[in-house]
């Protein structure tokens, strides 16, 4: 089992930077105009949260654990039938499916194959779904998304 931490609140300014310069080494390729290739997904495949459950109060730092069925996870870049790395969405909606998964404070990119991260949020009421992204960072064709879900941090 792989682990990655993020710590969302404001950050001094040097933090930003390292910050932004390790979220950018495994952003998705620039968006195009252009839709992606999407790779296939199995109709059964699952993505789900181990922790936290929906309607869950948590510290302000906490690990969420992911689990997933019928498919496999696999580094980003790594081009593999039925695999896919796992994408945190924090309080925010998903994107478009034919286009990459971006990279920033609300799309956790865990792309070196992680099934667990660290996370810091700030208190109050916040919304979590996982979205599994192919080798190039896009959604599989059909998407491989959890639930929507609520956590109240304390």
């Amino acid at each position: 089992m792989t682990r990655a931490a993020v710590t969302r609140p404001a950050l001094p300014r040097l933090a930003a930077a390292v910050l932004s310069a390790a979220l950018s080494a495994a952003a998705p390729p620039p968006l195009s105009a252009q839709s992606l290739p999407r790779q296939p997904a199995p109709r059964n495949a699952t993505v789900y949260f181990h922790y936290p459950l929906d309607g869950l109060r948590v510290p302000e730092r906490f690990t969420v654990r992911i689990g997933l069925k019928e498919m496999g996870v696999a580094p980003a870049g790594i081009d593999k039938p039925n695999t896919g790395h796992h994408h945190l969405l924090i309080d925010v909606d998903p994107g478009p499916p034919d286009q990459p998964i971006p990279a920033d404070y609300n799309h956790i990119h865990l792309g070196n194959g992680q099934t667990e991260v660290v996370v810091t949020l700030p208190k109050g009421t916040h919304t979590l779904q996982l979205l599994l992204g192919d080798h190039t960072h896009a959604p599989h064709k059909p998407p491989v998304i959890s639930q929507k879900i609520t956590i109240y941090v304390r």
